[in-house]
C-alpha cells in the first residue's frame, strides 16, 4: 500500500511568498496591456499603409500616434 502521510513542504503549508507574486503578475498585466496596444497599433498602421495611397512615412506616423494616444488612455 502507498503511503499517504505528508512528507514534505508543500503538504504541510508552505509560506507564499505574495509581494513576489503580486508584483509578477503586475508585470505580466502591464505587458499584457501594451503588447495588446503594440499590436493593435501595428495591424492600424499596416492596413492604412497597404490598402489606401498614404504609404510608408504616414503610417508610421499614425503607429506613433496611436501609441501616444494608447499609452496616455492606459497608463
Amino acid at each position: 500500500m502507498a503511503d499517504h502521510s505528508p512528507t514534505g513542504p508543500v503538504e504541510t503549508g508552505a509560506q507564499m511568498d505574495y509581494i513576489e507574486h503580486e508584483k509578477t503578475y503586475a508585470a505580466f498585466t502591464t505587458l499584457a496591456k501594451y503588447g495588446s496596444l503594440f499590436c493593435a497599433a501595428v495591424l492600424i498602421a499596416m492596413a492604412f499603409g497597404f490598402f489606401t495611397s498614404a504609404g510608408f512615412f504616414s503610417a508610421t506616423i499614425l503607429f506613433i500616434l496611436v501609441c501616444a494616444v494608447g499609452w496616455f488612455i492606459l497608463r
